[in-house]
């Protein structure tokens, strides 16, 4: 058995080769590309031998990724390739030194040995479809800029509450075409207050709101009520940025749908879309997400139970509370993909399913 460790960076990789002893071979640092894997190639056979029985089996490496050209030519060479997560990397090393001196060489040396004694505890790389890794990048693409938009909105709603307070008064949702379409008109309060019913109804129409004349009107009214002001210049200053963060929200919305309409796309050309749809509560965008996070392949499958109790919310902590009143209820999960796919891509959360599920009472 040979063991490799790899600290990969975007020009180069530090290589470290590594027996069942635990004692280096050879070290190296190797450049990014097909001069690169070509160089570990020569390296591995070097060490193996050319008269050693499926050579490629025999080969175990860690690096901190799963994706990429570098990671597709490891897998298809046959090696057994195991992404550690850049978290159990900081832990594994926090293990074997407490300086807190970090460098490639060592990292490469961390990596090989982690794969050596603790292989079992990582996760290898499974080697999903080209449909799954398609679906994978759209769907991450999506989400992400999803997470853009809102935070794009926050800001817009932060400098809106420092000088222009009635415009979160007045529109609801300030990432809605009519809102981004008013705004970007009448940025300021002065002009915010000239604003005319019908240029108002206009944009709600636009957004195909309802009840459009009573909206409109109740609009105009808070737009051109009393409220608190900036100095003239520093009004002038925030509606600068009001218009530079309406103008990137609109962006946002317009490649968000386009972005949508490609995870509809890739995903209605995997032959497991059929499957997943049929599960209650998994419509086209986030039975995606599960798959993109989960995999197509027969290795990933085997571990999709383990993750959703790992990343979901099925099995809240247990409070050691011998009075309590009523039933302790899940935690949110973090912002992660993985945890967001597991907990709304479970069956087992979702509304629709609720009566399925066995309520313990206190």
């Amino acid at each position: 058995m040979l063991f490799v460790g790899d600290d990969w960076a975007e020009d180069h990789h530090d290589v470290e080769l590594m027996d069942t002893s635990g004692r280096t071979l050879v070290k190296a640092r190797l450049p990014e590309g097909v001069a690169g894997i070509a160089r570990l190639h020569a390296m591995i056979g070097a060490e193996l031998g050319e008269d050693v029985p499926d050579a490629a089996g025999q080969v175990t490496i860690g690096i901190e990724t799963d994706r990429g050209p570098w990671v597709r030519a490891l897998i298809a060479a046959g090696y057994t390739v195991f992404a550690v997560n850049p978290l159990q990397a900081a832990r594994y090393r926090e293990r074997l030194g407490v300086s807190g001196a970090k460098s490639d060489a060592a990292d490469a040396h961390m990596l090989a040995d982690m794969v050596r004694t603790d292989a079992h505890q990582l996760r290898p790389v499974a080697g999903d479809s080209v449909q799954a890794e398609a679906v994978k990048v759209v769907s991450r693409m999506h989400k992400t800029l999803i997470w853009e938009r809102t935070r794009a909105t926050q800001r817009l709603r932060h400098a809106l509450r420092e000088y222009f307070p009635a415009a979160l008064t007045a529109f609801a949702d300030l990432d809605a075409v009519d809102t981004l379409e008013l705004l970007g008109r009448a940025p300021d309060p002065a002009s915010a207050a000239r604003l005319s019913i019908s240029q108002i109804s206009a944009a709600l129409k636009q957004a195909r709101r309802r009840d459009v004349a009573a909206k409109a009107a109740t609009i105009q009214a808070v737009l051109r009520g009393e409220q608190l002001g900036q100095p003239a210049v520093v009004t002038a200053a925030y509606a600068a940025t009001v218009r530079a963060l309406v103008a990137v929200l609109g962006t946002l919305n317009e490649q968000v749908k386009a972005m949508q309409g490609q995870v509809e796309a890739h995903f209605g050309q995997h032959p497991d879309a059929e499957i997943i749809l049929s599960q209650p509560g998994l419509g086209a965008i986030l039975g995606a997400r599960v798959l993109a996070e989960f995999g197509d392949a027969a290795l990933r499958r085997r571990q999709v139970p383990q993750e959703l109790r790992r990343h979901g919310t099925d099995h809240p902590p247990v409070r050691k509370i011998e009075d309590r009143t009523r039933p302790v209820r899940a935690q949110r999960p973090p912002r992660r993909r993985l945890a967001h796919a597991g907990r709304h891509g479970n069956p087992a959360r979702h509304p629709r399913t609720r009566l399925l599920r066995r309520v313990t009472r206190p």
